[in-house]
């Protein structure tokens, strides 16, 4: 049995893989879906991601298609109670945002795809610089005070907005911040890494990192002269071009072929032991994707290892 890592501050205990809601509704029918989220039940994951913006970038779609999906999965496995899950306000495009009546309009809606009377983790999905800290921090208190959210976090935020809410929750005592989920990989280290990390250590927050395969370079299928049937192929092949791309590659191959393990098991296990990592996310569209994701829980790289791939990376 894994064992579960705590969430922060927080009372979560959480999977050390979080499964990305992103493909549900969108590259997965409700169907596929549905068999993903079992199987990753089955290995012993219980943190969902989503967000209620999944998936309106997709034609004929508006967004909450993935909670919906999630919701029903849900109810039909009647496994609520064992499921940790996150959703995120702000980028919804009927809910776009983060001023106070949104926040709460839109936690609602989420409420009601899901088919449940809380929500385990609710992050900010993009800050929304037009909205006092102050206003943002004491709309998601009331959520929780509400019982209608257990814990809060965010996502795409600057360091210093980040360090201003835990500052005014902590002076006004109210619901702090818990998480943070940055854009985090091992080929893309600036965006977190430096001011965000330090202060996100420092109040104690977990990094949830998204991208955290890189859009599916890390793993290993995107190769020099290889074609790849995917929505994301472009996103992730740009780092073919890059000396520090090819040169991971080439570190996550060694790697892991000493464990036997798939290059993507490698690479969420190098971000699960970087400092402040709960869990990295990943989706999976099919079944067939989820092994080498879930195997992150049972490998530990060593020293030597880890140093290799910060040294390829940096």
């Amino acid at each position: 049995m894994t064992s579960l890592r705590p969430l922060g501050s927080s009372d979560l205990h959480v999977f050390p893989l979080a499964l990305g809601g992103n493909v549900f509704g969108w590259t997965a029918d409700e169907a596929q879906s549905f068999a993903v989220l079992d199987a990753y039940a089955a290995a012993g994951g219980n943190f969902v991601d989503t967000a209620d913006s999944y998936s309106a970038w997709a034609e004929g779609n508006q967004g909450g298609e993935s909670e919906t999906i999630v919701g029903r999965w849900l109810a039909s496995r009647g496994n609520r109670d064992e499921i940790v899950v996150a959703t995120k306000v702000g980028a919804h495009p009927s809910y776009k945002g983060l001023a106070p009546v949104t926040i709460k309009a839109a936690a609602e809606e989420s409420l009601r795809r899901l088919g449940t009377d809380h929500i385990d983790l609710y992050y900010t999905h993009f800050d929304d610089e037009s909205v006092p800290v102050e206003e943002i921090v004491t709309a998601l208190d009331q959520l929780v005070k509400d019982g209608k959210v257990r814990a809060v976090a965010a996502s795409n935020i600057s360091p210093a907005r980040l360090r201003a809410s835990l500052d005014f929750a902590e002076a006004e005592g109210l619901t702090r911040y818990v998480a943070l989920q940055p854009h985090y990989n091992l080929v893309s280290r600036d965006t977190y890494e430096g001011e965000l990390l330090d202060t996100a250590e420092r109040a104690g927050l977990a990094a949830v990192p998204y991208f955290a395969l890189a859009s599916g370079f890390l793993t290993g299928k995107y190769r020099q002269g290889t074609a790849v049937d995917s929505a994301r192929a472009a996103g992730a092949g740009r780092h073919l071009e890059t000396e520090r791309g090819r040169t991971v590659l080439d570190t996550l191959d060694a790697v892991a072929r000493a464990h036997g393990a798939e290059p993507a098991t490698v690479a969420l296990a190098w971000l699960a032991a970087r400092p402040t990592v709960a869990a990295p996310i990943a989706s999976a569209r099919t079944v067939e994707q989820l092994p080498a994701l879930v195997a992150v829980a049972d490998l530990v790289l060593d020293e030597a290892e880890l140093a290799a791939l910060d040294a390829a990376s940096a």
